[in-house]
């Protein structure tokens, strides 16, 4: 019990909601796996002191469209991963719920605020963020112990003379027929494999060991930072000097989980050392997609930014007087470090300063839970059967909100699950988390304000496009400028081409 809040009992309401939805979407039972994210809602009550606590938005995904594949209209999903589907969804509920709030119904989130035309959290309301497990990227570099599973793509022992010629860090299959005879070993190396497509799947050569072919798993090139069971390749074994005498001394490295994100243009490369010193640590990196980059930031990121920004977003930010921050984030049971955590989500920002009214440091809580989602890569391979074919992530992304209206969303590839080519590009193909349906949301919100009661910044005249109204709500723009220049100076600007539709 940390600060009021139970992570197993948190943990446990958000797989029950989960358990609760319909079929669709879902991952094959001992062949798909997912991971799962959601924002809590918790309610003390006074003078009781009673303790509610409900599940706003809930999400699983584990994957991320390519640069070439974004929309300058805002239709398409960019991000599916299960941390960002759930903030927003969570985005939807606020929506409903100022809705509530400024056509005089009543609200169980909102009370109005001091200044004119604002909102803020009733007495007693906090949200709680939960993931199944640790953030991609750098919440997810983590060292290993023999214990634990691989939350990363998985490794394989290369042999001395496969290593000599290549050039660093270059995209080549990797050997692992050192693993079982003892012979010299110099690096631990990522697994990648051409598939037939000629798309690198890190799956691993179904022809190798049942030991490689158990540990085998998506990496975050087609998902996030894939787990796998590599067993006891938590220390690497290193000849002394790199000498291939077999007979020389050997060392033991101690390893650590990797993430499939890169480091962010700008930023030096990860010097792919052995051992602890493979990646760098507290950079900025992207989610790699399907056979080309992305432009989306990881979750650890992304995460880290909404500790000083708040999830609510720029657009919610003109009706809000104050930011909304989670209390606490609660990971669920994997691979886990609180100094890694506290590293990714916390300390890279701790010296922002200068920040406009409403907005301040605010980091989470953070927690790990005791139980482990069913449908994680680890639960999935110890249910797999023989005859089910590969183990694979999941390809659909669920959210469900405690909405009105179509409180269930089930994506794939950005688009809504089963549409077809025909009905591209029309409001049918679309899910209701894109940036476009968000903002039309936003925009009835609008509508239903009495202009007397409109924030000042929302009277500014010619505000037309998306990215007008993002512009527009200029304490988080000052926010966020802050934020970038002080901590996250190489974070990458959007394109503003692909944020002016209307």
């Amino acid at each position: 019990m940390f600060g009021g809040v139970n992570a197993d009992e948190i943990a446990t309401l958000c797989y029950e909601r989960f358990h609760q939805l319909p079929r669709r979407g879902k991952p094959e039972p001992g062949r798909e796996w997912s991971l799962l994210a959601a924002v809590v809602k918790v309610t003390r009550w006074t003078p009781s002191e009673e303790v509610t606590k409900e599940v706003v938005s809930l999400a699983t995904g584990t994957k991320c469209i390519g640069r070439t594949a974004l929309s300058p209209n805002g239709d398409v999903l960019n991000d599916s991963h299960a941390e960002v589907i759930a903030r927003r969804g969570c985005v939807r509920y606020l929506i409903q719920e100022l809705h509530r709030t400024v056509t005089g119904g009543d609200s169980s989130v909102f009370c109005r605020a001091e200044q004119q035309g604002k909102w803020k959290l009733k007495p007693g309301v906090s949200f709680h963020f939960f993931t199944s497990h640790t953030p991609c990227g750098d919440a997810s570099i983590i060292p290993m112990s023999d214990s634990q599973s691989l939350p990363c793509p998985p490794v394989t022992l290369v042999k001395d003379e496969d290593v000599k010629g290549q050039a660093k860090g270059s995209a080549v299959k990797r050997k692992a027929e050192g693993l079982d005879k003892g012979e010299n070993i110099k690096l631990i190396r990522l697994e990648e494999e051409e598939t037939a497509d000629g798309i690198p799947d890190g799956r691993g050569n179904p022809q190798q060991s049942s030991l490689l072919n158990s540990s085998r798993s998506e990496t975050p090139s087609q998902s996030r930072s894939a787990e796998g069971d590599t067993q006891n390749l938590s220390w690497m074994v290193l000849k002394d000097g790199g000498s291939s005498d077999s007979t020389g001394p050997r060392a033991q490295v101690p390893d650590i989980h990797r993430t499939g994100a890169k480091c962010v243009p700008g930023t030096e490369p990860d010097p792919l050392h052995a051992g602890g010193g493979y990646h760098q640590t507290g950079v900025l990196r992207v989610k790699p997609g399907r056979g080309e980059p992305t432009l989306s930031l990881s979750c650890s990121d992304k995460m880290a930014r909404w500790g000083v920004l708040g999830f609510q977003g720029a657009l919610l930010s003109h009706y809000l007087q104050e930011a909304l921050y989670f209390t606490s984030v609660v990971v669920g049971k994997c691979p886990y470090s609180q100094e890694v955590m506290h590293r990714a989500l916390v300390a890279r920002c701790l010296h922002v300063s200068d920040l406009p009214a409403g907005f301040s440091l605010h980091p989470p809580t953070l927690i790990q839970a005791s139980l482990e989602f069913p449908f994680s890569q680890g639960q999935t391979e110890l249910q797999h059967k023989a005859g089910q074919g590969r183990i694979s992530p999941c390809g659909a992304a669920i959210s469900w909100c405690n909405v009105t209206e179509q409180p269930l969303d089930v994506t794939a590839n950005g688009y809504k699950h089963g549409v077809t080519k025909k009905v591209l590009g029309t409001a049918k193909a679309r899910s209701a988390l894109c940036k476009l349906e968000l903002f039309h949301s936003f925009l009835s919100l609008l509508s239903a304000t009495d202009p007397s009661a409109l924030p000042s910044s929302l009277r500014a005249s010619g505000l037309q496009t998306y990215w007008d109204y993002k512009r527009a709500s200029q304490s988080y723009q000052q926010a966020w400028q802050q934020l970038h220049s002080q901590a996250f100076p190489l974070w990458p600007r959007n394109d503003r081409n692909l944020l002016k539709f209307h």
